[in-house]
């Protein structure tokens, strides 16, 4: 693997050497030009998702500010047939980091509405076709804010019960609906998929903490960092990379697979994320007051096999009851972004049918 690559789209992967001490340009991981040439994905002109379109469903794109007043655009999935002077249950959807709605966020948002949810799956702020600038930067304050816009979103439709909204958040997005939940009763009930505590994996990666020397070092590059792009050089950004190595190690490989390839590849999908981006995370602890959400439910959704499922074995153990940690078989991590047949579409439903009643 390129040593001057973060090896994912999801920067909790540190790799335990402080790849992200160097980070790239986004010319160096082409991002430029993935914009300009997108990977053959399923979508067309008139369907930008990398799912196929559901007969099922009423699909329309939206547009609301959050708190800090960024725009954010989102896709809103309705039920056909839905009747529309009804009080209806409703789910906000977060996308994994690096991702934009019209990928995994949108295929969940899609089927759990075919399921008989109005459903709204937002791109973060700073990504996709969501506002703030400068884009392709990273704020865990601000991607939690987004969650609590989303629910003022849906609870001003006069076809959603706003006392029955939950909330799913996949890989990255399912630590920021925790920590969201944590803060606003609001969302009745949260169910994480193959989730990431994005601030836990600076502090330590699978168990094994990062030393304090190693910590002060990668903060410290990163504090010149900001000095030189306050300067006017050149900003860096650690990203996804776009071609494999023989050296290229197996959770790189896995991202590579969804995120380079026609599986799941999309234009706005760069992975790329400023390596300034990074210190806000080190002091993002979303499970310091999971107990917080009791008595909410949370359901933690994991694959046997995933890389990750530590971080969902140690929010289940943080967390107060009622709780439920959920092991996909044969699943790994990437595994429960699109491969529907894999992903417990029931186990999700029947959590928030229960829930959300």
């Amino acid at each position: 693997m390129d040593n001057q690559t973060i090896p994912t789209s999801d920067p909790g992967l540190d790799r335990r050497d402080l790849l992200k001490l160097t980070g790239v340009s986004l010319a160096a991981v082409g991002v430029a030009s993935l914009v300009a040439t997108p990977a053959a994905a399923q979508y067309s002109a008139a369907w930008d998702k990398t799912f196929p379109k559901s007969d099922l469903v009423d699909h329309r794109k939206v547009s609301f500010a959050n708190r800090l007043g960024i725009i954010l655009v989102a896709d809103l999935y309705v039920p056909k047939g839905n009747d529309p002077a009804g009080r209806h249950p409703a789910l906000v959807v977060g996308h994994p980091f690096g991702s934009v709605k019209e990928q995994t966020a949108g295929i969940y948002a899609q089927t759990m509405a075919e399921r008989g949810f109005i459903t709204l799956a937002h791109d973060a702020s700073f990504n996709g076709e969501s506002g703030g600038q400068p884009h392709f930067i990273a704020s865990p304050d601000v991607f939690v804010e987004d969650f609590s816009a989303a629910v003022d979103f849906l609870g001003l439709d006069p076809r959603v019960d706003r006392s029955r909204i939950g909330v799913i958040g996949v890989c990255a997005s399912g630590g920021f609906a925790l920590a969201a939940a944590q803060i606003d009763p609001r969302m009745r009930a949260v169910a994480t998929v193959s989730m990431y505590d994005m601030g836990g994996a600076k502090w330590a990666w699978g168990g094994e903490p990062m030393s304090a020397e190693k910590r002060q070092a990668a903060l410290t590059a990163m504090a010149e960092q900001r000095w030189e792009e306050f300067a006017g050089g050149e900003t860096r950004y650690g990203a996804l990379p776009m071609t494999l190595t023989d050296e290229t190690d197996a959770i790189t490989r896995e991202f590579f697979d969804y995120y380079r390839t026609p599986r799941g590849a999309h234009p706005r999908s760069t992975s790329a994320i400023s390596v300034t981006s990074d210190p806000s995370f080190f002091h993002f602890r979303p499970f310091d007051h999971l107990e917080a959400i009791s008595p909410r439910p949370v359901l933690l959704v994991a694959g046997e096999n995933a890389h990750s499922l530590f971080f969902s074995e140690q929010a289940f153990a943080k967390a107060a009851e009622p709780r439920e940690l959920h092991l996909v078989p044969g699943a790994g991590h990437v595994d429960l972004y699109d491969r529907v047949d894999l992903i417990p579409w029931d186990k999700l439903q029947s959590f928030f049918d229960q829930h959300l009643a």
